[in-house]
This record gives structure tokens, sequence and C-alpha cells, in this order.
């Protein structure tokens, strides 16, 4: 049997920028990226804490260092920038592999610095 699992996480970001006139995704720093096992293209749950919105989008690799959280496409319209919020993955594996398996969890602080 599959399930499905939380794989990583970055646990309160700060959105940086809102960019509607964009092709959809959500753009992150690339050290968060590498810091939460998350890479460009994967499908990632946004949660806002601030409006409860949650959504679906991808990813699109940052500008290293530059503490990058912007939402892009008509997901900047469920976000405002300084909005705080959860990024989450989730990952398929067989139920055995999940009772040992052991996410990825990031607590970023202020400036989405690790």
């Amino acid at each position: 049997m599959m399930i499905e699992v939380l794989k990583s996480k970055l646990h309160c970001v700060t959105v940086t920028e809102a960019n509607l006139n964009y092709m959809g995704s959500i753009t992150i720093d690339e050290d968060l990226l590498d810091a939460a096992n998350l890479i460009a293209g994967e499908k990632v749950q946004i949660v806002d804490n601030n409006n409860g919105e949650r959504f679906e989008t991808y990813i699109i690799k940052g500008e290293r260092g530059s503490g990058c959280v912007c939402l892009n496409g008509a997901a900047a319209r469920k976000v405002q920038v300084g909005d705080v919020v959860i990024i989450i993955s989730y990952a398929l594996m067989d139920f055995e592999e999940a009772k040992a398996f052991k996410p990825t969890v990031v607590f970023p602080k202020e400036g989405n610095k690790l």
C-alpha cells in the first residue's frame, strides 16, 4: 500500500512579493529550497496563516540568499506581501517505508534567513 506523507516543510516564511503578471508558481530562495529538501518544479501546498487560504502550485528557484518567497500568477491574489505562509510538500511511499521516514522541517528566521 502507498500512502502520502509529509516530505518537506518551510514553516512560517514571510511573503516578500506577489506578482500577478507571471505564469503562476512560487519563487523561493535557493538556500531555503536546499535546507528543506525541495526542488524546482516540485508541487507544493501553500497555507496562509494570515487569511486561511490553502492552495497548490509548483516551485521556481529564486536567487540564493535573497530571502525571496514570491507568489506568482493567480496565486498572487491569495496572499499579501508580509503574510506568513507554510510551504509543504508530500511524497508517496510504501506504508512500511513511511513508518521510518523523517520529514525535513525548516524554521527560518526573520527575513526568511536560515
